[in-house]
Order: C-alpha cells, then sequence, then structure tokens
C-alpha cells in the first residue's frame, strides 16, 4: 500500500495497554516525522478514554464504536487493543473490510476464536501483524545477531518471572510472549512437553516447558507468575559461547556475551531510556507503518504467530484436562 499520502491509522481500545504500547509509541513516530502519519482516531466505548487520548496524543477524533469510526475515517492501518474475548472478531471484522491491523496476542480466547482469525487473515489477503514486541527489542535482536556471527545455537532458555500473577490464563495470555520469542530466535517447534508444578491448595501453578526445535537446537521455557519480582531473562548458548538478554523487564535491563570464558560485548540500559524504545514497542510501530507505506506485508503476521498461541493453550487445556 503505497499511499501517496500521510498513512491514516486509528486505535480501537484506549486502555492501560494500549496507551503504553502504542499510544506513546505512535505519538514519537508522528513527532518525528510529522509528515508521514495521520492519527485519524481513537476508538474506546468509555469515550471519555477516547478523548483523552486524542488531547494526549494528538489523535483528531474520538469514537465510542468501531462501526462510528469505520463510517466516518477512511483508514489505512489500524491497532487493536481489546480483550482476548474480543480480538478474533474484531480482528475479522478489519480484515474483511480489508483495513491492514495489528492485532494483539493471544488472538482470542480460546482455540475456535484463534483459527477463525487465522482463516480469515489468509482469505482475506489483508495485510496483517501481530503485537508481540519482543520480536523488535533491540537488545534481543542484537544479541540474535552477535550469535549469528558466533555459531549455530544450541539452547535457548527463557526465565519468565512475575509477582502475584495469580490468573489462570497466564499461561496462554502472557507466557505465550516467552514461547514466541524462542520460536523467532530457534526457529519452528517439533515437540513439546511441560511439567506443572503446583504443590499445596492456593498455590498458583508454575510450568517447566521443554521445546524441541526443527533446526536440532533444545529450548526450556520457566514460567513463574508468583515468584515476587518482575524479571524476563532470555540466553542464548552455543559451542563456546552464551548471550544474556534481560529485557523488558529486570532490574537492570541489558545483554551480554561470552566468548571462550570472557565478557566480549555488554550493554546497559541507561536509567532515562524511554520504555517503549526498550521494549521494543515503537520498533514494532515502526515496522508495520513502514509496511503499509513500502507496500508490503508486515511481520509477524498472525499466520506467523498463531503457534506460538496453540502450544501455549494446549499447555493450559492439558492442565485443566480438557480434551
Amino acid at each position: 500500500m503505497n499511499t501517496g499520502h500521510a498513512i491514516r491509522l486509528a486505535l480501537i481500545g484506549c486502555g492501560e495497554h494500549a496507551e503504553t504500547g502504542h499510544a506513546v509509541p505512535l505519538a514519537r513516530y508522528k513527532s518525528e516525522y510529522p509528515d508521514e502519519i495521520e492519527l485519524v482516531g481513537a476508538c474506546d466505548i468509555r469515550i471519555e478514554q477516547a478523548r483523552k487520548f486524542c488531547a494526549r496524543y494528538g489523535f483528531r477524533n474520538a469514537y465510542g464504536s468501531i462501526d462510528e469510526l469505520l463510517s466516518r475515517e477512511e483508514i489505512d492501518g489500524c491497532f487493536v487493543v481489546v480483550p482476548p474475548e474480543r480480538i478474533s472478531d474484531t480482528g475479522i471484522l478489519l480484515l474483511t473490510r480489508h483495513v491492514p491491523c495489528v492485532v494483539e496476542k493471544p488472538l482470542g480466547s480460546n482455540f475456535a476464536e484463534v483459527t477463525a482469525l487465522a482463516k480469515c487473515a489468509s482469505e482475506s489477503g489483508t495485510p496483517n501483524m501481530v503485537s508481540v514486541n519482543r520480536r523488535f527489542m533491540p537488545y534481543l535482536n542484537r544479541a540474535v545477531e552477535w550469535t549469528r556471527k558466533a555459531g549455530s545455537i544450541r539452547y535457548v532458555r527463557c526465565v519468565l518471572a512475575r509477582h502475584a500473577r495469580s490468573e489462570p490464563e497466564f499461561i496462554w495470555a502472557t507466557a505465550v510472549h516467552a514461547v514466541d520469542t524462542l520460536r523467532y530466535i530457534a526457529g519452528e517447534v517439533t515437540e513439546f512437553e511441560f511439567r506443572t508444578m503446583k504443590a499445596g491448595s492456593g498455590r498458583t501453578a508454575w510450568h517447566a516447558i521443554d521445546l524441541h526445535f526443527q533446526s536440532g537446537a533444545e529450548g526450556r521455557i520457566d514460567v513463574m507468575p508468583t515468584a515476587g519480582m518482575l524479571d524476563e531473562t532470555y540466553e542464548l548458548s552455543g559451542e563456546g559461547f552464551h548471550v544474556s538478554v534481560t529485557c523488558p523487564f529486570g532490574t537492570r535491563r541489558r545483554w551480554s556475551a561470552y566468548r571462550n570464558g570472557e565478557c566480549v560485548t555488554e550493554e546497559l540500559a541507561s536509567t532515562d531510556t524511554s520504555e517503549d524504545l526498550l521494549n521494543g514497542c515503537y520498533h514494532e510501530t515502526v515496522a508495520f507503518i513502514r509496511a503499509l507505506r513500502d507496500g508490503s506485508f508486515p511481520k509477524p503476521s498472525i499466520a506467523d504467530v498463531a503457534p506460538s498461541v496453540e502450544i501455549c493453550m494446549s499447555i493450559a487445556a492439558k492442565q485443566t484436562g480438557q480434551p
């Protein structure tokens, strides 16, 4: 879609995550490239929230319904930030109207919704993208690039630690980030196993997930939603090298590379670095806008991310004894 004019963008959903993950990066892009995009509309069933986004981030008009937004605005691209049970039907609505869109993980609240969205994305041919910002974290991508020069990855690992996250959907609504990031690093998964750690009543389930990749690499994710801290660390190891990336969460965001027993590269985040520049949200926004500008299909698409969601939903189903 080489529009020949400023790309007209809208945001559906004006909650906390929409603000930090999408409105802030969009406003940053607009300030840096004022002639490239127009923020034509912010939409939320709480119209006052949409109006706040207009005042705060420069969206032109506020809307209380998607139908109103679509009937009054010409849109070249749309960001969808709604609850999981609304992701699939909202995405399908936009895809069938051929509005290129970014949808949030986990693509739905059950297998049927995810399948329906993926089917619509395939049949409509409408450009689409999934918001999985870890794939765009600068530290992670610098680490991946470093390992490509160092040698083949034998093992990848993620420690996903959170504090007081006892919601039952954590494994498929949040831990999907870890699964998707390891797939991004090491490639497609051929098999996986998991072990649920839940000792005693009232304890939240923790998980140990083992992944086997087509590349021959092995992987592990330790999911600890009630570990009393906020941390997310990715490790990439091969013969004679080891890389560690702590981002987007951790007491100190950083990445470091070790080779033959010595630290050869290390980068620490400055305390004044904006979150959207560290956590990949801004770079994700840039990727979508530039795909629209160039007429290419943005990545990762719904088809790219759906396998990550399916793994996590399979774990949740097996944990609860569902078929």
